[in-house]
C-alpha cells in the first residue's frame, strides 16, 4: 500500500467521489472482502460487491487474496493507498492556469500555484514509483500571527529578498549536471477553527483547543 496516490484520471476521479466507495476505500485500509464489509456498513453484499468492482477496475483497490469457502471464493481487497488526492488534472482545460495573470497578491493565482504543484508532484510521484525511487522534495509550513496589515506587508517584502538573495547564491543556468526545480512561497490568512461545545462548561472554543485540553 502506497502513503497517497495522486488521482489523474477523470473517471478514477470520478468512481472515487461516491460516498459508499469513498467510504470503502477508508474502511480498506486493513483488506476485507464483500462479506466483512456487509457486515461493518449494514449494506447488501451485491451492491458493495458492484462498488468493489469499480474501484478495483481504476486501481484504487488491489486483489490481496482468494480465500475458497465451499462452492464460492471469497476474493479479499485492499485499498491502493491510505490517502488520495485528485489532481487539477483531471479538470483538463479548466484547472486554473499559474501564467494567467499572475500577481503575487492574488489569491485566485495562489491557487493556481497550488494546483500546478499537485499536478507536477503528483506526476512526479507516479514517475518514481515506476523507477523504484525516491522522489527529492522539501517543504516547510509554519504559522505567523501579525499585528497588523503593515506587518504583513513588511514581512512579505522581507521574504521575497531572502529569497531573492537565496535564488541568486545558489542558481547555476550553466552546471552541466544541474536541474531545475520550482520554488513556491506562500501567506494566506488561517481559517477560523469551527466553534463546538465544551461539555463541562457550555462555552463554545474551537476544535484545536479542545484536541489541547485532551493532550494535557
Amino acid at each position: 500500500m502506497e502513503d497517497v496516490v495522486v488521482i489523474d484520471d477523470p473517471a478514477a476521479a470520478g468512481v472515487s467521489l461516491d460516498p459508499v466507495r469513498a467510504r470503502l476505500l477508508a474502511e480498506l485500509a486493513v483488506p476485507g472482502s464483500a462479506t466483512t464489509l456487509a457486515t461493518t456498513l449494514r449494506l447488501p453484499r451485491q451492491k458493495l460487491n458492484y462498488h468493489l468492482r469499480a474501484l478495483e477496475k481504476h486501481g484504487l483497490v488491489v486483489l490481496v487474496e482468494e480465500r475458497k469457502k465451499g462452492n464460492c471464493t471469497e476474493r479479499v481487497l485492499q485499498a491502493s493507498a491510505s490517502a488520495y488526492v485528485i489532481s487539477p488534472q483531471v479538470l483538463g482545460g479548466v484547472q486554473p492556469d499559474p501564467l494567467v495573470s499572475p500577481d503575487g497578491l492574488s489569491a485566485r493565482w495562489l491557487l493556481a500555484l497550488a494546483a500546478r504543484t499537485l499536478r507536477e508532484v503528483g506526476q512526479l510521484l507516479a514517475g518514481a514509483r515506476k523507477a523504484r525511487r525516491k522522489l527529492a522534495t522539501f517543504a516547510m509550513d509554519g504559522e505567523v500571527r501579525f499585528a497588523s496589515a503593515s506587518d504583513r506587508a513588511a514581512f512579505a517584502d522581507e521574504l521575497a529578498q531572502a529569497m531573492r538573495v537565496l535564488v541568486a547564491k545558489y542558481h547555476d543556468e550553466s552546471a552541466p549536471g544541474g536541474r531545475s526545480h520550482r520554488l513556491l512561497v506562500a501567506v494566506h490568512p488561517k481559517p477560523t477553527e469551527p466553534k463546538i461545545a465544551d461539555p463541562r462548561t457550555g462555552e463554545p472554543e474551537s476544535v484545536q483547543q479542545q484536541t489541547s485540553g485532551e493532550r494535557r
